[in-house]
């Protein structure tokens, strides 16, 4: 059977409108301690010298998600990242230089593995997600659509695995899921929840950074954890 090319037939459409098409990257990082976001300091028009997140346009040959992974690369020099497609934003006059279609994406991402790769052709700052500068456009309303979604998705999925290192502690769990949800949770009842869900498994090593008592590393048992979604768990902490 003779396969069929797929060659875009321009003339099809000349009729219509055209449009520029981007995306936005919102890029979640842990320290251990608090929910960072990554920013860049723009250095070129519209809005220069402003804080905005990365992003790029898309190209000719490329996929949506190609460009968010292109994009995500550029700046972190990191790929297999966990990258998730947010929201399109197309009002009319959302950015000054032309008509621009946006679509947001968030990536998570563990800082340690990270620091070093940071590109600094991009002014590009990890901001707590407390209190970060005023952004361009409408990328406030994408971050605030972005921590929605990851607080959604903690209750459906361990999403915070990807932002923390291999090997955590409950405290360092328990500090990631207080800042996504952005408020304090009791040490007693998270260790007794987190535990109950049976997806960790404990090392014979502890981190000794904290106490002299020092507190049990943990990993994530993948393998438990799907059996537990197959199942229809629902992680509400």
């Amino acid at each position: 059977m003779a396969t069929q090319k797929n060659h875009h037939h321009e003339h099809h459409y000349k009729e219509k409108d055209r449009h520029l098409v981007a995306v936005d990257s919102i890029i979640f990082g842990f320290d251990k301690e608090k929910l960072q976001i990554l920013l860049i300091k723009r250095n070129f028009e519209p809005c220069l010298g402003e804080w905005s997140l990365m992003g790029g346009f898309l190209k000719k040959e490329e996929s949506l998600d190609d460009a968010a992974t292109r994009v995500l690369y550029r700046l972190t020099g990191l790929k297999n990242v966990y990258l998730e497609q947010l929201y399109t934003y197309g009002d009319l006059n959302r950015d000054p230089g032309a008509r621009v279609l946006s679509t947001a994406y968030f990536a998570l991402i563990d800082i340690e593995k990270y620091q070093e790769q940071l590109s600094d052709r991009y002014n590009a700052k990890w901001w707590d997600i407390e209190k970060f500068p005023d952004l361009i456009f409408d990328h406030n309303q994408m971050v605030d659509r972005a921590l929605r979604r990851l607080q959604r998705r903690t209750r459906n999925q361990p999403i915070g695995f990807e932002l923390l290192p291999e090997k955590f502690t409950i405290p360092q769990l328990q500090a990631l899921y207080e800042a996504i949800h952005r408020r304090e949770m009791d040490k007693r009842n998270f260790r007794k929840k987190i535990l109950s869900y049976d997806f960790l498994d404990r090392l014979e090593e502890k981190d000794k950074s904290n106490s002299k008592k020092g507190a049990f590393l943990y990993k994530f048992n993948e393998k438990k954890y799907k059996e537990l979604v197959q199942r229809g768990y629902s992680f509400e902490i």
